[in-house]
């Protein structure tokens, strides 16, 4: 997309949020949270990338003051032909991205130390495809929480979740159902560590959710779960008619922050 085109869009999505939080029950002070996924085929790639995101990128954000920058990678990239790596960047506005993009180009240590990314030649590019995806925090979960865990990173399961729904009103049931129906509650209760629940404003796969729990590995996982499938609340949850058939479609993807991920 060409600049002039993003930076339309991104002022259409600034606007449209500034008006929704005016309405009552929404808070101003909900997170605008940046997922770029990287998809990757070679080691070579995943070496680019590597050294891009350590060395050049993180670093100039953090000289932003943009904190709590998340990498990760899939538990199954060792077998996948089509391999990703995803990059969670909190922010407190949508501006704030536009602000960030601008002061990159304009920081030289950053350009300097990712000089072999950004200037990447066509036959050798650091990556297959890359694609960014804007989500707004829930009202009730306006801002991102720190996982609590001590375990090797490696070993720990940090479970993003995409629920789509059939249409917008269905998709704002399943929205209130985690709000309002106190699915996040339960969620809290259970000790699953959720680093943030947004919905979507900007991306491929529309209407849609986004969530990260963590746990301490697949075990704690499964464990985690099951509590959750037998709590009672869920069960009255889950059977409330209101609430039936408000999710069409579920993407599952286990993955474990990097030793460079600031968490």
């Amino acid at each position: 997309m060409k600049k002039n085109s993003l930076l339309f869009v991104l002022t259409l999505l600034l606007l449209t949020l500034s008006l929704s939080s005016l309405k009552p029950g929404i808070k101003p002070s909900r997170s605008i949270y940046q997922l770029t996924v990287y998809h990757y085929k070679t080691a070579e790639q995943e070496k680019a990338l590597d050294a891009y995101l350590q060395n050049a990128l993180l670093p100039a954000l953090h000289r932003q003051q943009i904190k709590n920058i998340g990498v990760f990678k899939n538990h199954a990239n060792d077998t996948a032909a089509d391999k990703t790596l995803y990059v969670y960047t909190p922010y407190t506005s949508l501006n704030a991205i536009i602000t960030v993009a601008e002061k990159l180009k304009a920081d030289k240590d950053y350009q300097t130390a990712g000089a072999e990314y950004i200037n990447a030649v066509y036959n050798n590019p650091p990556y297959s495809r890359m694609e960014n995806i804007l989500l707004q925090a829930f009202p009730l979960a306006p801002q991102m929480e720190l996982p609590d865990l001590k375990n090797e990173r490696k070993e720990r399961v940090y479970e993003l979740r995409s629920y789509e729904s059939a249409t917008e009103k269905i998709f704002a049931n399943k929205v209130h159902m985690f709000n309002e129906g106190d699915e996040i509650g339960l969620f809290k209760r259970l000790h699953f560590n959720a680093v943030f629940y947004g919905e979507v404003v900007s991306g491929s796969k529309m209407p849609n959710l986004m969530y990260i729990t963590c746990h301490e590995n697949k075990a704690a996982r499964e464990a985690n779960w099951k509590n959750f499938g037998e709590a009672p609340e869920w069960k009255k949850l889950i059977s409330m008619p209101e609430y039936s058939n408000n999710v069409s479609h579920i993407d599952i993807n286990f993955l474990y922050p990097t030793a460079y991920s600031d968490f």
